[in-house]
């Protein structure tokens, strides 16, 4: 609840400096276009517009942040490989599964979010702190779960590739680095949990083929008879819930 309201506040506070940066402003128009100019501006004005400006764009790029540097990939990449294995692609729909997913990434970032919020947002509100410490602080519990999730071997392979030499402790890693190396750890993990839970499903295929075949019945599509077997297996060991435990407790 506290975090909601901190984004709000957040939220808030940008539309006022917005407002405040376009009153008393000469403005430039053309098609579609609008610049506004203040001649009379102070450095402090020009900082905040600034600040704005840098705020905007952050704002911007939250879907590839979120992407990125959380458990989103992970959950989603093992969704959609649930589906497939199952066999019907189209169900539950996209839609379902990409928020079904942000939710599952909520839940299991909240603890990260809170510190987020406890050491960097809410200090930065009460004017405790300038704008590059509140950054800092935000970004090191992402850096902490970031490292807990990704292989040194990952981590080694961008630093080659960045031709940089061996780091001494964590903090010599940029963020640059473990950016894509948490990355393609995600996706291995993903892929290796859709190869387990492959497995069931494709023994079903197997076992309904060789029926049909042995009845002789060489048109009919084995997936037309599978898919029901399949479902019918999935919701016998509670499939969405031993899915959702196995990700989450994958994080931990």
């Amino acid at each position: 609840m506290r975090s909601k309201r901190s984004m709000i506040l957040l939220i808030l506070l940008m539309s006022s400096l917005l407002l405040s940066s376009c009153v008393g402003s000469n403005q430039l128009e053309a098609p579609g276009v609008t610049l506004s100019v203040d001649s009379g501006g102070t450095p402090k004005q020009v900082s905040t517009g600034v600040q704005l400006l840098v705020l905007l764009t952050v704002l911007s790029l939250a879907p590839t942040i979120l992407v990125m540097t959380t458990s989103f990939t992970r959950i989603v990449v093992v969704l959609s490989l649930l589906k497939n294995a199952i066999g019907a692609p189209t169900i539950p729909p996209a839609q379902v599964i990409t928020g079904l997913a942000l939710l599952l990434t909520f839940f299991i970032m909240a603890p990260i979010y809170g510190k987020i919020n406890d050491q960097a947002l809410q200090p930065y509100l009460n004017g405790e702190i300038d704008q590059e410490i509140a950054f800092k602080k935000a970004v090191d519990p992402l850096r902490t779960f970031m490292f807990s999730q990704t292989r040194e071997k990952d981590i080694a392979l961008f630093l080659e590739l960045n031709h940089q030499e061996r780091p001494q402790t964590l903090e010599d890693i940029s963020t640059v680095v473990l950016l894509p190396a948490f990355v393609i750890n995600e996706l291995r993990i993903a892929f290796i949990m859709g190869f387990v839970i492959y497995v069931p499903f494709l023994v079903i295929d197997i076992v309904i083929s060789s029926i049909l075949l042995a009845m002789g019945m060489m048109m009919l599509p084995p997936t037309v008879i599978s898919l029901p077997f399949k479902l019918l297996l999935f919701v016998m060991v509670d499939g969405w819930y031993l899915i959702t435990r196995s990700l989450a407790l994958s994080f931990f």
